[in-house]
């Protein structure tokens, strides 16, 4: 299949290529191909477009806040998104660049406002991250006119994964221009393809909508979408909506600064606790991109500041947005407060807003239609309302959950799921900068409460009370039964296996220092905190993001609730603790990290013994991860690997077994292929041993396995 035209000839001009999501259904595949590639072109071609406004390679390089990392981290991550999703997919078998790839692969900062990260990392220079991003522009370029398509695309299609790049694209185009915007202004300059909006006045005096009673059906068709949805978009959810009445427009600065001026920042009567926290420790007076002048106040855009438009929408995180409704409600008597997630899309109902990619130029100030900034909050009707979508994002009440049916994505596995711990708050109707699955109405993002976005907020007045869903995600079955297989309890008398492989790597140390080990495949962390009774600093890691949130969580809140299996559809509920096992102590020489173990970053080097249990039968390339592991161990140190050596193909192509297999006739064992490997740089310590395992799966089913346990001390 060929489509003309080379890469520069996609977009209509640089920069400023459609970037609305792409319609799946009712397509013919020659044209869908061609609105892939030039989707993918356009927001490729937008971000870099946005990264020009920073004056100098500095720029790049320092962090515009504390809390995240400089820009240059965000410019190779979605890049080098495309390259490690598509090794995943096995659309691809060839990395560009193995160090890079790494370095940007995760660690996209979810951190706590008071938690700041002062790990040092190298980054690469900027030419060298726009070199990078030519390949991957290549990669994906030619992946997309070559790869078969069947339309329409879904959840399971190879390119499910492409779109996924894409969009991953559009949403940190987003959180660059928010960093942009918190950088200091030396940093920055002007750009002729980022103007802002230029009209300002005083807004009209808010009003109150009413909102009749009604029903919302929520959740996308994961068999039949129609354009493409993250993993929590997908599943079902209804509710019935008491009535209730809602601001037409959203909080414009004039608005809010009646609460700045009435001492509202000052009155911690008005804040949450951890509201008032954050307020306290960011010493925060009035909203972040407020400034103040000459006997004036101005206001931040991306590259400038300007006189304060006061009919703009104000832009605040969840917590500025909270106390101003405390703060109204007290001044009116009526109850105030921000909208639920159902309530939003009871307005959105009334306002006879559908889903689906906006005509161009949208009706609203969203995709990038209207210039680069807010623009009037009575600019845009719709309905009864204005701006119930665009212009900026608007805080909920509600934080993220899963609909019922919620799964995530086999090759995205942690892009919601470490949402769901009820610290992160719904976001809807996207922004200015929302191009793709950001300006969708059904699309689900979530902040930090303390987070800055293009984000502010409209209130509703209602008698009801939110309902906050339960959003942790112990009920996960796959994770539950490794909550129980770690800290649960005993099954036919076989002994905890972490506890026990814990115990094995203690003897074979015989003695030697025991400063640093590393659990590779850590699970949900009970061999790790168990190595910590032995070593004096244990790093666990893991690929799953759903099991290293498990292990963050025990080792900060000491805590594990989980729910498991009876039969059918009933459940029993289990609680562990750190206490119980003995491991308090132990939790605090334990750190974890989600990473790949064919491709780990540089700073996991210097152990004196690795463990790695369960893991090289599920490695999609057991032998890259044998053939370099020496280099993380030092002289004399131990690399302990347990495996039931479950070889299958669903996680490891078959010409990558390093065993089970015939070889020139004769059986070719793992322990077989294990000496082979390993013997450039290891020596095999005694005799393998068998340790056996029990998992459980429902009250009368387990699987019983054994584990052959060999250890190797690198020369």
């Amino acid at each position: 299949m060929d489509i003309s035209g080379g890469a520069a000839e996609t977009t209509t001009a640089r920069g400023h290529g459609d970037l609305r999501a792409v319609r799946l259904d009712g397509r013919e595949p020659a044209a869908l191909r061609v609105d892939v590639l030039h989707a993918f072109h356009a927001t490729f071609d937008r971000h870099e477009s946005l990264l020009e406004l920073l004056r100098d390679d500095a720029a790049w390089l320092v962090k515009p806040i504390p809390q995240r990392h400089p820009l240059i981290f965000y410019f190779g991550h979605t890049a080098a998104f495309f390259i490690n999703k598509l090794i995943l997919a096995e659309l691809i078998r060839q990395r560009i660049d193995p160090e890079l790839e790494s370095l940007f692969a995760v660690g996209v900062d979810e951190m706590s406002w008071d938690d700041l990260d002062d790990r040092h990392y190298e980054w690469p220079t900027p030419q060298a991250v726009r070199a990078y991003r030519r390949r991957v522009r290549d990669v994906v370029d030619g992946l997309i006119r070559s790869l078969p398509l069947d339309a329409p695309i879904d959840w399971d299609s190879p390119w499910w994964v492409i779109l996924m790049g894409i969009e991953h694209e559009r949403i940190h185009l987003e959180t660059s221009s928010v960093l942009i915007r918190q950088h200091k202004l030396e940093y920055v300059k002007p750009h002729p393809a980022w103007q802002p909006c230029r009209d300002s006045g005083m807004p009209p005096r808010n009003a109150l909508v009413d909102v009749h009673a009604s029903q919302v059906r929520l959740g996308r068709d994961r068999g039949q979408p129609h354009v493409y949805g993250w993993d929590n978009e997908f599943g079902a959810h209804a509710a019935d909506v008491a009535a209730f009445q809602a601001a037409r427009q959203l909080v414009s600065n004039h608005e809010f600064r009646a609460f700045v001026e009435a001492g509202g920042y000052a009155d911690d009567s008005l804040w949450s606790e951890e509201g008032a926290a954050w307020k306290r420790y960011a010493r925060a007076e009035h909203p972040a991109f407020w400034v103040r002048g000459a006997g004036a106040w101005r206001l931040r855009l991306l590259a400038e500041e300007v006189p304060m438009p006061w009919d703009w929408p104000v832009e605040t995180n969840f917590h500025e947005a909270k106390a101003f409704c405390n703060w109204l409600a007290r001044q009116s008597g009526q109850p105030v407060r921000l909208p639920s997630e159902d309530e939003w899309h009871a307005m959105r109902q009334l306002a006879g807003i559908a889903d689906g990619p906006q005509p161009r130029p949208a009706p609203a100030n969203i995709e990038l239609d209207h210039g680069a900034s807010s623009c009037p909050v009575t600019r845009f009707a719709q309905g009864p309302f204005c701006d119930l979508i665009g212009n900026v994002w608007q805080w909920l009440e509600t934080p993220t959950y899963p609909f019922a049916g919620f799964a995530v994505h086999p090759l995205y596995d942690d892009f919601t799921t470490p949402t769901f711990d009820g610290h992160h708050n719904l976001i809807k109707g996207g922004s200015w900068i929302s191009c793709g699955n950001p300006a969708l109405p059904v699309s689900r993002y979530a902040f930090r409460r303390h987070f800055f976005q293009h984000a502010g907020f409209r209130y509703v007045v209602s008698q009801a009370r939110t309902q906050l869903p339960e959003s942790h995600y112990e009920t996960d079955r796959l994770v539950a039964e490794y909550c129980e297989f770690h800290y649960g309890d005993r099954h036919f008398g076989v002994p905890n296996f972490p506890q026990a492989l814990a115990e094995l790597c203690s003897a074979a140390m015989d003695g030697q220092p025991a400063r640093r080990a590393l659990d590779l495949g850590c699970a949900t962390g009970r061999s790790s905190f168990e190595l910590a009774r032995h070593f004096e600093h244990v790093t666990g890691i893991d690929f799953s993001a759903r099991f290293i949130s498990v292990c963050t969580h025990m080792a900060e809140q000491g805590t594990l609730r989980y729910a498991l299996v009876e039969e059918g559809e009933l459940v029993s509920y289990r609680e562990r603790t750190l206490a119980e096992l003995g491991l308090v102590e132990a939790a605090r020489k334990v750190e974890f990290f989600q990473g790949d173990a064919c491709n780990l970053k540089p700073l996991f080097g210097g152990y004196d013994l690795i463990l790695a249990a369960n893991l090289i039968d599920r490695l999609y390339s057991p032998a890259q991860f044998l053939g370099q592991v020496h280099a993380r161990i030092k002289r004399g140190g131990l690399l302990v690997i347990a495996s039931p050596y479950t070889w299958l193909a669903e996680h490891t192509r078959r010409e990558e077994w390093i065993g089970g297999f015939r070889k020139d006739g004769e059986n070719h064992t793992t322990l077989d292929g294990l000496r082979d490997i390993l013997g450039a740089h290891f020596d095999r310590v005694g005799e393998p041993r068998e340790l056996p395992f029990v998992i459980r799966e429902t009250r009368r089913k387990f699987q019983h396995s054994l584990s052959e346990v060999s250890v190797w001390r690198r020369r």
